[in-house]
């Protein structure tokens, strides 16, 4: 089994509003040949809960535009760890100290990468320790 056309057009969707929001390390699986409930998962992450929150809020925005509404949101109160669940795909949008905590790539590497357009890549992480 793989990810519907409707799921990759929505990973998509999600993943182009991310990147213009500033998220980073956007990366997307096919997850459908492990789980019954969906058939993708979007990640990706951002430096701080303000960032997080506009990330959400783009692409709800996106995807409503698209016709496609979420059936869940979790976690918005804390803005640390941010799940929207369309059925078709879920959505997770972290603060990057969770997304190195939790590493849900790790979870998923098994999983089909879906090939992301060259815009909706994000930014990669950076140091700015110095």
């Amino acid at each position: 089994m793989t990810a519907t056309d409707r799921a990759v057009e929505l990973v998509n969707i999600a993943a182009e509003a991310a990147a213009d929001k500033l998220a980073q390390e956007i990366i997307a699986y096919d997850v459908s040949d492990q789980l019954v409930i969906t058939d993708a998962f979007l990640l990706c992450s951002a430096p701080n809960d303000r960032q997080v929150r506009a990330v959400i809020d783009e692409v709800e925005e996106r995807l409503r535009q698209a016709g496609a509404k979420p059936v869940r949101r979790e976690g918005e109160r804390d803005g640390r760890w941010v799940l929207l669940d369309y059925t078709e795909i879920v959505v997770h949008v972290q603060h990057e100290e969770e997304r190195g905590h939790y590493g849900l790539e790790r979870l998923w590497k098994d999983c089909p990468e879906i090939k992301l357009p060259e815009t909706a890549k994000g930014q990669s992480r950076t140091s700015d320790d110095t």
